[in-house]
């Protein structure tokens, strides 16, 4: 059954996810994620967001840089609920930001490519939200822009 919070609400209430919810309130998008949905969405951890070079996260948080922000957010995020089962091999998703993901299946991991050839692993899938599902990642996703 899915669960009675959003996505939104989840990421608040799980310290794992404190510079991806200080993102998303920053970006504006906690009002868009917290409605009906469904969506898909890759959350990158806090360790995650750690692998950024130096100083990334504290430039995208600063106001002037919302748009970028927005997009690396939105990147991460995909219309419609994908269970772990929907995650097939070479599967394209259309992201929230427009552009693609790229899904692969190798030693029993899924990883998600993104348009920078770069991947992430999904650490916990199928975590049930009311307005959708998360999988939680360990790598931040980029787009191409």
């Amino acid at each position: 059954p899915p669960g009675v919070l959003t996505v939104v609400q989840m990421a608040q209430s799980n310290p794992v996810f404190s510079i991806l919810v200080e993102a998303v309130v920053a970006a504006d998008l906690a009002g868009a994620l917290s409605g009906a949905g469904p969506f898909t969405v890759f959350a990158p951890t806090d360790e995650a967001f750690t692998k950024l070079p130096k100083g990334t996260v504290g430039t995208l948080l600063k106001p002037e840089n919302k748009k970028k922000l927005s997009a690396i957010l939105t990147y991460h995020v995909v219309p419609g609920k994908l269970a772990a089962s929907d995650l097939t091999d070479g599967k394209k998703l259309k992201t929230a930001e427009g552009e693609e993901l790229t899904v692969k299946k190798a030693d029993g991991k899924v990883m998600i490519i993104d348009a920078k050839g770069g991947s992430s692993t999904v650490t916990i899938s199928n975590v049930n939200q009311s307005n959708g599902v998360i999988h939680v990642v360990d790598t931040v996703l980029l787009p191409a822009s």
